[in-house]
């Protein structure tokens, strides 16, 4: 069980700060929720305490984890030719997981598919939505600001 205080991280809405555990009636039934907030949206998510593991709920990374995500994200890549739906599929499959490596992987592939043969709309959108959940939780490991991170972030995918 988490903590108030604790930095997580949701897998759709990326990283925040639990700011309170209470307990609330939603649908007729009591239950304890954590109240995330979301520095970087400026949002508050509401998540059932006993769903933390189906929905995915974890730890940000600490600093020292760090260095994997860099060296994901400088890793070359050949374009990948698969049909674009399983690409998308595979990609999406990777961001719902929740694992900052897999996000990381979809963010240097697709920036990668960018330069060399472009993307298609939803994939720009899933770029742009895993480039959020990204710094989202790089903001919070690194105690950085989010300007920080972005320009760092298109420092090393350039």
């Amino acid at each position: 069980m988490f903590r108030v205080g604790d930095k997580v991280v949701h897998p759709i809405h990326g990283a925040g700060i639990i700011e309170a555990i209470e307990e609330r009636e939603v649908l007729g039934r009591l239950r304890e929720y954590y109240i995330l907030r979301l520095p970087l949206d400026n949002m508050k998510v509401m998540i059932p305490v006993e769903s933390e593991e189906i929905v995915g709920l974890r730890e940000v990374i600490e600093d020292r984890e760090v260095e994997q995500v860099i060296r994901i994200l400088k890793e070359k890549r050949k374009v990948n030719n698969t049909n674009w739906n399983r690409r998308y599929r595979a990609n999406l499959e990777k961001m719902h997981s929740g694992n900052i490596y897999q996000v990381a992987e979809v963010v240097g592939s697709l920036t990668w598919r960018e330069k060399e043969k472009g993307l298609s709309a939803g994939e720009r959108r899933m770029l742009e939505s895993a480039r959020q959940i990204l710094v989202s939780e790089l903001v919070l490991a690194r105690n950085a600001e989010k300007q920080q991170v972005e320009s760092w972030l298109e420092k090393l995918l350039a």
